[in-house]
């Protein structure tokens, strides 16, 4: 019930953000064509925006015999989280990166770059694969993905009407072309604090909750710590293409934008890694994410991926390290 409030009142402000884009370009009348404007934009974005960032951000769907242990991976780590196992996608990048999108848990995506699967180890993969899914299960995906959809359309909007001179002669409009000239730069930034103040937040949230549906809260701290660090030197050239898009990954794919301050959509790394640790502390787990106390040896033919949480090893040998899948 919170969260549809919480998206309502998102829905609202960003319809209201339209409607003051639509005054300054063109007055009483521009702003009544924004409004109608933004409710053809929040009905699209609520049944299409999952399909449209998908395709934006050339996330390909994948067949089981493609993948078989990270379709293995979101099934178990599905059923740990309480939710339908999301459709898989990869997106071909050489950035380790991964995001959620769909309206509802039944109708979810998990879409991870194959830079992910390359250079993470499995139970690292987990972690990050487990905070998607609690953005699922929170239902997070809904509002981040239509926040996606319509900050990039309040951009859209803002340049559209000062290509056609939206408010240089209307009357109705108290700064004519000025007001139409300064909505061009503040739109954006104006939809950009509304994405940052639904992202911060949620990425601690999802940090939490993902570590503890996979049980391992340092392997998520450790997978935070090698994206931050490999997405500043390799380019998402699709999430570079449409930076709107860039609140929705687990870790700002925009190169030389991970600081956290006012203009960055994602919180400090450092400081989502030092809650990690503080929840492993609390959960007493040492560095592979187990409890001291023995537990029972895994079942022929499974890999232990850490917190008590084992991945069926299709196409894997005792001797790869557990560094890569047969994907990678």
């Amino acid at each position: 019930m919170f969260n549809a409030f919480r998206t309502f009142v998102l829905l609202a402000g960003l319809t209201a953000l339209f409607m003051v884009v639509g005054y300054f370009l063109g007055g009483t009348g521009g702003m009544m064509i924004a409004l109608v404007f933004a409710a053809l934009t929040n009905l699209f974005a609520y049944w299409n925006s999952d399909k449209m960032v998908l395709s934006m951000q050339g996330a390909v769907p994948v067949e089981r015999s493609r993948a078989p242990e990270l379709f293995n991976m979101v099934d178990v780590l599905s059923k740990r989280a309480g939710i339908p196992t999301p459709a898989v996608y990869i997106i071909e990048t050489d950035q380790p990166n991964a995001f959620a999108t769909g309206r509802d848990p039944d109708n979810a995506a998990v879409a991870v770059s194959s830079g992910l699967l390359r250079q993470l180890e499995t139970r690292e993969v987990a972690g990050v694969v487990a905070h998607e899914l609690a953005h699922i299960k929170n239902r997070d995906t809904l509002t981040m993905t239509i926040t996606a959809t319509l900050a990039g359309a309040i951009s859209a909007l803002a340049q559209f009407g000062l290509f056609f001179g939206g408010g240089n002669n209307n009357r109705d409009n108290p700064l004519g072309g000025i007001g139409a000239l300064l909505m061009v730069f503040l739109a954006p930034v104006a939809a950009m604090i509304v994405q940052m103040a639904v992202s911060r937040t949620r990425e601690y949230e999802a940090d939490k909750h993902g570590a503890m549906i996979a049980g391992d809260p340092l392997a998520l701290a450790s997978a935070l710590h090698k994206i931050a660090a490999l997405a500043g030197r390799q380019v998402n050239v699709a999430a570079e293409r449409i930076p709107a898009m860039a609140h929705m990954y687990i870790v700002n794919p925009l190169n030389g934008q991970r600081m956290d301050n006012l203009f960055s959509t994602h919180p400090d790394t450092g400081n989502r890694i030092a809650a990690l640790q503080k929840l492993a502390g609390e959960m007493s787990l040492d560095d592979k994410g187990r409890r001291p106390q023995p537990r029972p040896r895994p079942a022929s033919g499974d890999r232990d991926i850490g917190g008590g949480w084992r991945v069926p090893t299709v196409g894997r040998t005792e001797d790869d390290g557990g560094a890569r899948g047969p994907w990678g």
